[in-house]
């Protein structure tokens, strides 16, 4: 590919941060606090901001209702907020798995005024949606079982099923909802969305505006994701991502720190489509992780710069001979031909392409002379007090 094609790739891929990215985070023992970590949604957007002006990639962010929607905080202030930080808000992420009402579910709980509640509180976030110009709705159900016998598995399909087609018809016409899946937890025997094949079928049966959201450490261990993406693809059924990476289960571990070649393989089969097709197609492409003990800037900014890699190296992957081996039946060339653009070294085309956008070459090292983090840290111990430390403490 020439450097023209490159830049043009890479002027298309534009990556999502979360906001609940940037604020302290932790397992279910417990949290390990960092001075420098937002607590408001205000540094949330500031740090966001940051990350963008590093990358020239994140022009969004993705909000969480409960969490960046406080009391006496309007839509139209967070959008500022966004605004004066050069991004805007993007993916509005409804909390029905929080409250205690939703102990035994929200759009699959058996008690009606329950999946009103839930459904009363999606709609809410659907309007925040439309006033900050946001064009996705983003779900995720904790919705499940945890023993058999517990429920009746098809009424609470049935109730799910009924709940999303009365979401999707609150939608505005620029609006998409995504429809995310997950094996297990918090529901360990029977998650009400299971899998991508429960996340198509309800997409499918809610109306034309829903979509499947994959998150790539939501499978189990020898699941084909690529496969899956491929799948989802041509049936014009991919919606999103949530990007992060995994050695054992949902790890939240920062994207291709644990396996780059799994990534390489799904931005293939992405590439592939727009090979095979002629169009390149949208897909909301968002980074969910939890940066326990990484500093939060460093690790979203880390996470950009190696998607931006890997999407490169899926997009140089010689096509026309690939098609040409695997009509022979060539396994070996086959192969060697994705190895060959997975072991390209990119960084010298990614670092043109930053400086052709008078972006930093290195953003990393540019966030770190910058002193941004040291100088937050110490503001945000002075505005919430001394947390934990951290690296910048």
């Amino acid at each position: 590919m020439s450097m023209e094609q490159i830049s043009a790739v890479l002027d298309f891929f534009k990556i999502e941060l979360p906001s609940w990215g940037f604020a302290d985070t932790g397992t279910r023992f417990g949290k390990f606090l960092q001075d420098a970590a937002a607590v408001t949604v205000d540094e949330k957007m500031a740090d966001a901001g940051h990350v963008h002006k590093l990358t020239g990639s994140c022009p969004t962010v993705a909000v969480h209702v409960l969490w960046d929607f406080p009391s006496g905080r309007t839509a139209a202030e967070i959008s500022a907020l966004a605004a004066a930080a050069g991004i805007k808000i993007g993916s509005i992420n409804p909390n029905v798995f929080q409250d205690q009402q939703y102990r035994w579910g929200s759009l699959c709980n058996r008690d009606p005024a329950v999946r009103q509640a839930a459904i009363s509180h999606i709609k809410d976030s659907v309007k925040i949606g439309r006033e900050t110009g946001s064009g996705l709705l983003s779900l995720w159900l904790a919705d499940g079982l945890n023993y058999p016998g517990q429920a009746d598995i098809i009424a609470r399909k049935k109730w799910l099923a009924d709940a999303l087609k009365t979401v999707h018809g609150m939608l505005p016409p620029e609006m998409t909802m995504l429809v995310e899946y997950k094996p297990f937890e918090p529901a360990f025997y029977a998650t009400d969305i299971a899998d991508w094949g429960m996340a198509l079928l309800l997409a499918k049966a809610a109306g034309p505006r829903a979509k499947v959201l994959v998150d790539t450490g939501h499978h189990y261990q020898a699941t084909n994701i690529e496969q899956i993406v491929a799948w989802l693809l041509d049936e014009n059924m991919l919606g999103g991502f949530h990007f992060n990476d995994r050695k054992y289960a949902d790890d939240d571990l920062t994207i291709g720190s644990i396996d780059p070649y799994q990534i390489f393989r799904i931005f293939h089969e992405i590439h592939n489509h727009h090979f095979r097709t002629g169009s390149l197609p949208r897909i909301a492409y968002m980074v969910d992780q939890s940066h326990n003990l990484k500093p939060k800037i460093e690790a979203m900014i880390q996470t950009v710069d190696m998607a931006q890699q890997l999407y490169i190296k899926a997009a140089i992957v010689d096509r026309k001979k690939l098609a040409a081996a695997q009509a022979a039946e060539d396994v070996v060339a086959s192969e060697n031909l994705l190895r060959d653009a997975y072991l390209t070294d990119v960084r010298p085309l990614l670092a043109e392409w930053r400086k052709s956008r008078q972006l930093p070459a290195d953003p990393l090292a540019a966030h770190r002379d910058s002193g941004y983090e040291k100088r937050i840290a110490a503001q945000r111990r002075a505005a919430h007090g001394q947390k934990g430390g951290g690296a910048y403490a």
